[in-house]
């Protein structure tokens, strides 16, 4: 089986977000991720992961407040190059304080107006500069595709494009966070994409299709895809990130 984590922006919300970390760890988790630590101070959030013995192993850089929202990201926009970089800074002294060894990029919405090439030109930029600092301090960045129709006009909607990104950018710390749900609901299958595509891949995320739910309440078959997964070599995380259809404690049956 692969090594599990629990997305705490998803998982355990019964609970307040620095309780969440003790009912991970009590459901038998030892690694977490959440899309942004940025709310609560560092300390905080470092005490509750000593308390409860848990690596910290993903978060998200600062999306913004722009393009789309709060969770739309900032990383394919012109006008917010210089957020983006202030962000890439906040990040890793969060990253310090955590002992986070890997940090995901949300790329943005475009709209059918924007220059399309002027986003791709600036993603691709700011994948460089973010990709270069966070190699001073021995970390990784990864890219997330996110699938259109949660996420009308999100930038980077396919493995496809979120592999060319890290062919492009050409760092040695930079590969791609393959979300097994965001690939599904693309009309990709996710299988294929896993064994096409698992020399770039550095992080894996899933949730069942349609629905975002456990494994069990969509289509897919997750016994075929851990298998898959181990039996490609991944030594990664895979994180669980979907939105729990009943208490998150009674919906771990694909993890006990």
């Amino acid at each position: 089986m692969p090594r599990f984590a629990a997305n705490l922006g998803f998982l355990f919300t019964e609970h307040p977000f620095l309780d969440r970390f003790a009912a991970a760890q009590a459901a038998g988790f030892q690694a977490v991720e959440f899309a942004a630590p940025y709310l609560h101070p560092a300390r905080d959030i470092a005490a509750r992961l000593a308390d409860n013995g848990l690596e910290c192993e993903l978060f998200n850089l600062p999306l913004g407040e722009a393009a789309g929202g709060p969770a739309a990201g900032i990383a394919c926009r012109p006008e917010h190059v210089a957020q983006f970089r202030e962000g890439v800074a906040l990040a890793l002294e969060y990253a310090e304080a955590l002992g986070t060894r890997r940090m995901n990029c949300i790329a943005g919405v475009a709209a059918e107006s924007d220059d399309a090439h002027a986003c791709e030109r600036t993603l691709v930029e700011n994948l460089r500069f973010a990709a270069g600092e966070l190699a001073r301090t021995g970390r990784e960045l990864v890219i997330e595709p996110i699938n259109t129709h949660d996420a009308p006009g999100f930038f980077v909607a396919t493995a496809a494009h979120g592999a060319s990104l890290v062919r492009e950018v050409d760092a040695p710390n930079f590969g791609l966070q393959c979300d097994l749900y965001h690939t599904k609901m693309m009309g990709d299958d996710p299988a294929a994409t896993l064994a096409r595509l698992i020399g770039v891949i550095r992080h894996i995320q899933f949730a069942d299709a349609p629905g975002r739910h456990e494994p069990g309440t969509g289509t897919m078959d997750f016994a075929q895809l851990f298998d898959d997964i181990d039996r490609m070599g991944y030594e990664g995380w895979v994180a669980a990130e979907y939105r729990p259809s009943k208490p998150t404690h009674e919906t771990l049956h694909w993890f006990r």
